[in-house]
């Protein structure tokens, strides 16, 4: 009998992670046989990787998408000789939540693009990301992966920026930077190299899409853009960038 991949189980996992990761023991977890472990887009040794280092949390949150069986986590760790913003997208294999097949972490830390995990942190806090419990008005599944991609298309395509469902008081978080309304200052093409590598957690409970890329559009970026969508709009948008791949 196939295994069922439930919301539960997804966020389970996603908080055995957690756990793991403020230890700095990954061997708190359960992997697949064919397990793989993966750094700002580069394959790692998980016992080089930041996983095996342990961490006091500011903030967690997790979404989950049980179409692929996959999970999304932010993490901010903003105190200590290293902060981090990390956003992670846990994979399962066979719909079973209980092993884990991919760890496939954007981590951005000193250096990296607008990187302040204190300012990044104050931003988010204010933020509500409650589950949208009328069903009716969660956003379609379709409609967050377009929202997703058009984001990501905006430095290729000059149309693809008036093609998304702004609110009008959307909030965007750029690393530390802040934008309110999301709609104004946005790129309208001119790169030639569409941003790649893209792998999605979508969960319409909270209106949320999550993509973890290639930033090629400006260079071989390591990135997460995670948006919330409310009411068909736009409300938050995030985004993590580390510099270096790897």
């Amino acid at each position: 009998m196939a295994a069922e991949c439930t919301r539960a189980g997804l966020l389970a996992a996603a908080d055995s992670y957690i756990a793991a990761q403020t230890a700095g023991k990954p061997s708190g977890l359960k992997f697949a046989s064919n397990f793989t472990y993966q750094q700002n887009n580069k394959v790692s040794d998980i016992s080089k990787g930041l996983l095996s280092t342990p961490f006091k949390i500011d903030l967690t949150r997790s979404t989950a998408d049980t179409v692929t069986c996959a999970s999304y986590t932010l993490w901010i760790s903003s105190t200590g000789s290293k902060p981090y913003v990390v956003g992670t997208q846990l994979r399962h294999a066979d719909n079973d939540t209980s092993t884990i097949s991919m760890v496939d972490t954007i981590a951005a830390t000193t250096g990296d693009l607008f990187f302040n995990a204190s300012k990044t942190l104050g931003y988010i806090q204010k933020e509500d990301w409650s589950t949208i419990n009328t069903t009716a008005s969660r956003p379609s599944r379709e409609l967050l992966k377009k929202v997703g991609d058009a984001y990501l298309d905006m430095w290729t395509d000059a149309k693809a920026a008036d093609s998304i469902p702004w609110g009008t008081e959307c909030e965007r978080v750029e690393g530390s930077q802040y934008t309110n309304p999301c709609g104004k200052s946005l790129p309208r093409g001119g790169s030639k190299k569409a941003n790649g590598m893209r792998r999605y957690v979508i969960d319409e409970t909270v209106g949320s899409v999550d993509v973890l890329c290639q930033f090629d559009s400006l260079g071989t970026m390591p990135d997460s853009h995670e948006i919330r969508v409310i009411d068909g709009k736009v409300k938050y948008v995030h985004t993590i960038t580390a510099l270096k791949v790897g």
